[in-house]
Protein backbone atom coordinates (compact mmCIF):
# COMPACT_ATOMS: atom_id res chain seq x y z
CA UNK A 1 0.00 0.00 0.00
CA UNK A 2 1.41 3.64 -1.22
CA UNK A 3 0.63 6.55 0.42
CA UNK A 4 0.11 9.34 3.68
CA UNK A 5 -2.31 8.70 5.71
CA UNK A 6 -4.97 11.52 6.17
CA UNK A 7 -4.26 12.39 10.04
CA UNK A 8 -1.71 14.97 9.13
CA UNK A 9 -2.79 16.22 5.63
CA UNK A 10 -6.34 18.09 7.42
CA UNK A 11 -6.00 21.20 9.24
CA UNK A 12 -7.72 21.32 12.81
CA UNK A 13 -10.87 23.14 12.01
CA UNK A 14 -11.20 26.44 14.30
CA UNK A 15 -14.24 26.61 16.44
CA UNK A 16 -15.91 29.85 14.06
CA UNK A 17 -16.05 26.81 11.37
CA UNK A 18 -17.75 24.33 13.23
CA UNK A 19 -20.70 23.34 12.44
CA UNK A 20 -24.04 24.54 14.06
CA UNK A 21 -26.27 22.78 16.06
CA UNK A 22 -29.78 21.81 14.55
CA UNK A 23 -31.80 23.24 17.44
CA UNK A 24 -29.31 26.55 17.95
CA UNK A 25 -29.94 29.54 17.21
CA UNK A 26 -28.95 30.51 14.03
CA UNK A 27 -24.87 31.40 14.13
CA UNK A 28 -24.51 29.99 17.86
CA UNK A 29 -21.90 26.98 18.30
CA UNK A 30 -22.38 24.40 20.84
CA UNK A 31 -19.59 25.76 23.52
CA UNK A 32 -18.48 24.00 27.06
CA UNK A 33 -21.50 25.45 28.91
CA UNK A 34 -24.21 23.80 26.44
CA UNK A 35 -22.31 20.39 26.75
CA UNK A 36 -22.27 20.60 30.78
CA UNK A 37 -25.60 21.17 30.53
CA UNK A 38 -26.58 18.03 29.18
CA UNK A 39 -24.72 16.02 31.30
CA UNK A 40 -26.16 17.75 34.11
CA UNK A 41 -29.66 17.07 32.63
CA UNK A 42 -28.76 13.17 32.26
CA UNK A 43 -27.46 12.99 35.44
CA UNK A 44 -30.68 14.58 36.86
CA UNK A 45 -32.45 11.76 34.77
CA UNK A 46 -30.34 9.14 36.42
CA UNK A 47 -30.89 10.36 39.82
CA UNK A 48 -34.26 9.70 39.29
CA UNK A 49 -34.50 6.90 37.37
CA UNK A 50 -32.01 5.53 40.99
CA UNK A 51 -34.28 6.99 43.43
CA UNK A 52 -37.72 5.07 41.44
CA UNK A 53 -35.46 1.89 41.77
CA UNK A 54 -35.45 2.36 45.46
CA UNK A 55 -38.50 3.11 46.02
CA UNK A 56 -40.27 0.50 43.73
CA UNK A 57 -37.59 -2.08 45.62
CA UNK A 58 -38.11 -0.90 49.28
CA UNK A 59 -41.85 -0.72 48.31
CA UNK A 60 -42.30 -4.13 46.81
CA UNK A 61 -40.67 -5.70 49.22
CA UNK A 62 -42.68 -4.29 52.45
CA UNK A 63 -45.72 -5.11 50.52
CA UNK A 64 -44.81 -8.81 49.75
CA UNK A 65 -43.29 -9.06 53.82
CA UNK A 66 -46.68 -7.78 54.62
CA UNK A 67 -48.31 -9.93 52.30
CA UNK A 68 -46.41 -13.39 53.35
CA UNK A 69 -47.08 -12.41 56.96
CA UNK A 70 -50.90 -11.98 56.56
CA UNK A 71 -51.17 -15.29 54.65
CA UNK A 72 -48.97 -17.23 57.48
CA UNK A 73 -51.18 -16.04 60.14
CA UNK A 74 -54.50 -17.02 58.18
CA UNK A 75 -52.74 -20.12 57.38
CA UNK A 76 -51.59 -20.68 61.04
CA UNK A 77 -55.80 -20.24 62.17
CA UNK A 78 -57.18 -22.51 59.81
CA UNK A 79 -56.82 -26.53 58.86
CA UNK A 80 -53.32 -26.52 57.05
CA UNK A 81 -50.25 -28.38 57.55
CA UNK A 82 -48.11 -26.82 59.71
CA UNK A 83 -44.87 -26.27 57.26
CA UNK A 84 -47.66 -24.41 55.08
CA UNK A 85 -47.43 -21.07 57.42
CA UNK A 86 -43.52 -21.92 58.17
CA UNK A 87 -43.27 -21.59 54.67
CA UNK A 88 -45.02 -18.30 54.18
CA UNK A 89 -43.20 -16.95 57.45
CA UNK A 90 -39.62 -17.99 56.06
CA UNK A 91 -40.20 -16.23 52.59
CA UNK A 92 -41.52 -13.39 54.13
CA UNK A 93 -37.77 -12.86 56.00
CA UNK A 94 -36.66 -12.35 52.57
CA UNK A 95 -38.60 -10.09 51.42
CA UNK A 96 -38.44 -7.71 54.86
CA UNK A 97 -34.64 -7.98 53.82
CA UNK A 98 -34.94 -6.61 50.23
CA UNK A 99 -37.12 -3.90 51.46
CA UNK A 100 -33.76 -2.86 53.64
CA UNK A 101 -31.93 -3.50 51.12
CA UNK A 102 -33.65 -1.83 48.51
CA UNK A 103 -34.11 1.63 49.94
CA UNK A 104 -30.06 1.33 50.79
CA UNK A 105 -30.02 1.14 47.00
CA UNK A 106 -29.08 -2.34 46.61
CA UNK A 107 -31.71 -2.86 44.09
CA UNK A 108 -30.01 -5.91 42.38
CA UNK A 109 -29.66 -8.07 45.34
CA UNK A 110 -33.32 -6.60 46.67
CA UNK A 111 -34.57 -8.19 43.36
CA UNK A 112 -33.16 -11.72 43.66
CA UNK A 113 -34.25 -11.45 47.03
CA UNK A 114 -37.63 -10.64 46.20
CA UNK A 115 -37.51 -13.67 43.77
CA UNK A 116 -35.76 -16.11 46.28
CA UNK A 117 -39.02 -15.04 49.01
CA UNK A 118 -41.65 -15.17 46.49
CA UNK A 119 -40.81 -18.42 45.84
CA UNK A 120 -40.62 -19.95 48.81
CA UNK A 121 -43.80 -18.76 49.63
CA UNK A 122 -45.10 -20.43 46.64
CA UNK A 123 -43.77 -23.65 47.63
CA UNK A 124 -45.17 -23.39 50.61
CA UNK A 125 -48.42 -22.90 49.11
CA UNK A 126 -48.17 -26.14 47.22
CA UNK A 127 -47.99 -28.32 50.53
CA UNK A 128 -51.58 -27.02 50.82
Amino acid sequence: MSGRTDSDAEPAIAEADAPEEPDAPHGHVADAQDVADDEDAEDAEDADGARRARWTAAGTGGLLCLAGCAAALLRLTGSAPALVPVAYAVGAAPCALAAVLGARGRTRRSLWLLVAGTAVMALGDQFD
